[in-house]
C-alpha cells in the first residue's frame, strides 16, 4: 500500500508548498483513502499469453494472418491544421454551415473510410489504434472535406465492445482531437438511435447530447422503413442537441423502372417535402445498396434540386455493382452538393466510390473539389498496408469483385460482408449464392422492404433460415404456422420496428404471430423514461470505474457492454496494443513497445512459451521494463473433452433439434413441464441473430439435453417431449 499512499502526499497542496509539520499526517486523513492500482502491465501481458496459446479472442472468419508489413504514415507539418468547414459550423451554428454548404462552388466529399468503408469491406473491425494513426494527415491535408464519417451506426458499438473491446466513446474523443477541422458525422437510426431495437424517447436524446458533447457534429437520421414517425423523433433529438440535422431518405428499387410502383419517384418527393418540412438542415438519399444507377440518379436528384432550391443535398452510395462513380457524377452535374467517397484502397465493391477518381473526373470542372490528388494517392497508400493486417476479415478473401446480381438481391453494403461472415459461421459460406437468392425471395415474403439495419438484418436472417432448413419461399408461406422463425423476424412483424410503407404481409403475418400481441403506431412512444440514474447506479456497482458515456452504452447494449467491461478487467486496456499483437501476440523473442498513456510506456519481449502441465496450463513467460514476468495460461483447446451430442431423429417425432447452428441464450422449460403447440423451448443465438425454437406439438418435457452457453451444431438434440 505504501506506493498509493506516497502518491497520495506528492499530490498534497500542503506537501507541495513546503508546510508540512509533525501533524501532518493527522490533519489529512485523505491521504489514507488509497486508489488500487489497474495492474495494466500484468493485463496486458495475461492476454498477451493468452493469444499465444489460444489464439485470436476475436472471431476469425478466414485463415489468414495479419501482414508483417506495418504502414507508413505519410509526414504532417508542425502546428495547427487548415481552417475547414468545422471552423465555420462553430461560428455560423447549424444554420449558417448549412447555408455556406449550399453556396459552396464545386462538389463536396464525406469521406467514408473511418466507418462505412471497413464496415464494408472488413466487418467493421478497423481499430482506433490505425485511425489514430493517420488522423493527423487527414487533418492537415483533406481540410476541403464536408466532413469525416468515423461513428455511429450500430456496426460500430456494437463492434468496438463486443469483437475489438474498446470504448467507441473514446474513440470519438481520441478522433476529435487529432481533427479539430473537420466537421464529424455519424448514423442516427432514428428512434433506434445506435442499436437494434426502440429505445425509450430520452435514451435517445440523451445519447445524442452526448454525442455532441463527445465531438459530433452532423447527425445523418435514417428510418430502415422510412417510417416517419420513427425518422422524426431522431431529428428532433440530434436538433435539440445542437447537432446538423441531415434527415436521410433510404433508396431501393429504381425510380425509372414503372413496374417498380412501390417506391416511385411520388413516393421519394413527398417524404422529403416532410422531412424539410420538418426542418432538416440537409436532406440526403442513402443509397444503402448501391441502386442508384446513373440515370435514376440524375431524375431523382434533378428532381428534389428542383422543388428544394435552398436546402444542400447529400448523396451516399455504395459501389457493389461498379457503377457508382458514375452514377455520384450524374448526382453531382444534377445538384447535388455532397457525394460520399472512400479512400482508393478502401473503396469499390461494397464500399463507397473512390475518393481519387471522383477528385479526378471533377478537376478542372465547376464540380471541382479543390482536394489535391497527390494527398489522396498518400492517403491511400497508408490504409492499402494497414488494410493487409485485417486479412483475416477482408471480403477480398472470397469475394475477389464487385457483382452486379445486387440490382436484384438489393442486398445492403454494409450487409454484404457481415452476411457473408455469418453465412461462414452458420457452415453456409458454400451456399453463399443461395443465400443471395434467398434473401431476394425473403425481401418478398416480407412485403419488399427499405433494406438497411435493422430491417435488412431480419431479411438476411430469414434468408438464412431459409437455406439452412432447405425451405422455398412457398413452403415458407404453406408452413409459416409451424416454423420456428429467426426472433427478429417475429419481432418485425409485430411491429417492433415500425410500420412499413404499404402496410405487414397477409396472411404471413397472421399465420407467423398466431396470438402474439401487436404493436400499433412508433413502437418507442409506449415506452417508459428511462432513468439513468438509477442505470448509473447499477453498472457503477458492477463496473466500480465508469465514466457518463459508459452509462449511455449499458443503455445502448446493456449486455455487451457487460462483457466488454468485463474483458477489459480481466486483459486490460487492449486498445493500446499494435493490431497485429492484438490478434495473434508477438513472436518468441519479439521486443516490442506499448503505449499505456503519455509518459507510460511498456517495454516487453516475449522469451518463452511451456509446456502443458497437469492443470492444463502453460506459463508463459517474458520480459517487461527488463524484470522477468510469467503467467499461467489455460490452453482451452488440451483441456476440452470429447463430447458428442445426440442428434434429434427426424422420424421421431418429439425429438427437437436445433434449427441451425448457435449459442443456447436461454430455455425456457424443464423436464415434467407441460407444453402447448408454438410454446417457446429456448432461445439460440448465432452472429447476434436470436432464433425461438417453438414447440411443434403438445405435450410434456421429457428430457432437456442442453445448458444455457452450450454450442450446439444444426439438428443437435435440444429436448424430447411426449
Amino acid at each position: 500500500t505504501n506506493i498509493p499512499f506516497l502518491q497520495n502526499v506528492l499530490n498534497n497542496n500542503q506537501f507541495l508548498h513546503g508546510t508540512v509539520d509533525t501533524q501532518f499526517i493527522d490533519e489529512n486523513p485523505e491521504l489514507f483513502h488509497l486508489r488500487t492500482g489497474l495492474n495494466r502491465a500484468q493485463k496486458l501481458l495475461h492476454y498477451l499469453g493468452h493469444v499465444m496459446v489460444n489464439g485470436p479472442t476475436t472471431p476469425i472468419p478466414v485463415k489468414a494472418k495479419p501482414s508483417s508489413v506495418d504502414p507508413v504514415i505519410p509526414q504532417v507539418p508542425l502546428g495547427q491544421p487548415p481552417a475547414g468547414f468545422r471552423d465555420i459550423l462553430l461560428r455560423e451554428g447549424p444554420e449558417g454551415f448549412a447555408k455556406a454548404v449550399r453556396q459552396h462552388k464545386g462538389l463536396l466529399l464525406m469521406d467514408t473510410t473511418f466507418r462505412d468503408a471497413h464496415q464494408s469491406l472488413l466487418a467493421t473491425r478497423v481499430r482506433t489504434h490505425d485511425l489514430q494513426l493517420i488522423a493527423p494527415f487527414v487533418a492537415h491535408n483533406l481540410s476541403g472535406l464536408f466532413s469525416i464519417e468515423n461513428w455511429g451506426a450500430g456496426a460500430t458499438f456494437d463492434v468496438a465492445m463486443r469483437f475489438l473491446y474498446e470504448c467507441p466513446w473514446r474513440r470519438l474523443q481520441k478522433l476529435r482531437q487529432l481533427i479539430p477541422n473537420i466537421p464529424f458525422q455519424m448514423l442516427l437510426r432514428g428512434a433506434n438511435a445506435v442499436g437494434y431495437t426502440n429505445y425509450p424517447d430520452n435514451a435517445v436524446f440523451k445519447f445524442c447530447e452526448v454525442a455532441k458533447e463527445n465531438g459530433m457534429d452532423i447527425f445523418r437520421v435514417f428510418d430502415s422503413l422510412n417510417y416517419l414517425p420513427n425518422m422524426l423523433l431522431g431529428m428532433e433529438a440530434a436538433g435539440s442537441a445542437g447537432g446538423v440535422v441531415e434527415a436521410s431518405i433510404s433508396y431501393t428499387g429504381d425510380v425509372t423502372d414503372p413496374s417498380r410502383t412501390k417506391y416511385s419517384l411520388e413516393y421519394y418527393t413527398k417524404l422529403a417535402e416532410e422531412l424539410v418540412k420538418a426542418g432538416t438542415h440537409i436532406l440526403s438519399i442513402k443509397d444503402m445498396a448501391g441502386l442508384l444507377k446513373p440515370k435514376a440518379s440524375d431524375l431523382l436528384i434533378r428532381t428534389l434540386r428542383d422543388k428544394f432550391p435552398d436546402v444542400p443535398i447529400h448523396v451516399h452510395t455504395h459501389d457493389t455493382a461498379g457503377a457508382g462513380v458514375a452514377s455520384m457524377l450524374a448526382c453531382a452535374a444534377a445538384g447535388a452538393d455532397i457525394v460520399d467517397v472512400a479512400v482508393d484502397s478502401m473503396s469499390g465493391m461494397t464500399s463507397q466510390p473512390s475518393m481519387g477518381a471522383v477528385v479526378a473526373c471533377v478537376r478542372g470542372t465547376e464540380q471541382d473539389t479543390g482536394i489535391q490528388l497527390e494527398k489522396v494517392f498518400d492517403y491511400s497508400e497508408y490504409w492499402e498496408v494497414a488494410r493487409g493486417l485485417y486479412a483475416a476479415f477482408d471480403c477480398t478473401a472470397t469475394m475477389k469483385s464487385g457483382n452486379a446480381d445486387v440490382y436484384e438481391n438489393e442486398i445492403p453494403g454494409g450487409q454484404y460482408t457481415n452476411l457473408h461472415f455469418q453465412a461462414h459461421s452458420m457452415g453456409l459460406g458454400n451456399k453463399f449464392k443461395q443465400v443471395k437468392k434467398a434473401y431476394a425471395e425473403a425481401n418478398k415474403l416480407l412485403g419488399d422492404l427499405i433494406k438497411v439495419t435493422p430491417s435488412s438484418k431480419i431479411v438476411g436472417d430469414l434468408a438464412q433460415f431459409m437455406v439452412h432448413n432447405n425451405l422455398t419461399r412457398q413452403e415458407v408461406e404453406e408452413k409459416a404456422d409451424e416454423l420456428s422463425f429467426p426472433l427478429s423476424v417475429v419481432e418485425y412483424l409485430q411491429g417492433y420496428i415500425g410500420i412499413p410503407h404499404g402496410g405487414f404481409p397477409e396472411p404471413f403475418r397472421t399465420k407467423v404471430l398466431k396470438d402474439l400481441p401487436c404493436i400499433e403506431g412508433r413502437p418507442g412512444a409506449s415506452l417508459p423514461p428511462l432513468n439513468f440514474d438509477e442505470l448509473e447506479k447499477s453498472v457503477r456497482e458492477k463496473h466500480p470505474r465508469i465514466t457518463p458515456e459508459d452509462v449511455i452504452s449499458a443503455a445502448m447494449y446493456p449486455k455487451v457492454f457487460d462483457e466488454f467491461k468485463g474483458f477489459n478487467s480481466e486483459f486490460g486496456p487492449v486498445e493500446c496494443l499494435s493490431t497485429r499483437l492484438f490478434l495473434e501476440g508477438p513472436k518468441i523473442a519479439e521486443e516490442f513497445e506499448v503505449e499505456l498513456e503519455r509518459g507510460k510506456t511498456l517495454h516487453i519481449k516475449a522469451l518463452a512459451l511451456g509446456d502443458l502441465n497437469q492443470a492444463g496450463q502453460r506459463e508463459v513467460f517474458f520480459e517487461l521494463n527488463g524484470q522477468l514476468r510469467s503467467v499461467l495460461i489455460k490452453d482451452t483447446q488440451a483441456m476440452k473433452e470429447m463430447h458428442f451430442h445426440p442428434k434429434a431423429l427426424k422420424d421421431v417425432k418429439g425429438q427437437i433439434g436445433a434449427p441451425m447452428p448457435g449459442k443456447v441464450v436461454d430455455i425456457k422449460v424443464k423436464a415434467g413441464s407441460a407444453i402447448e403447440k408454438g410454446q417457446p423451448l429456448c432461445v439460440l443465438s448465432a452472429m447476434k441473430m436470436e432464433t425461438v425454437v417453438n414447440s411443434p406439438l403438445s405435450g410434456t418435457i421429457k428430457k432437456v439435453y442442453v445448458k444455457p452457453d452450450m454450442h450446439l451444431e444444426g439438428d443437435d438434440l435440444i429436448l424430447e417431449i411426449e
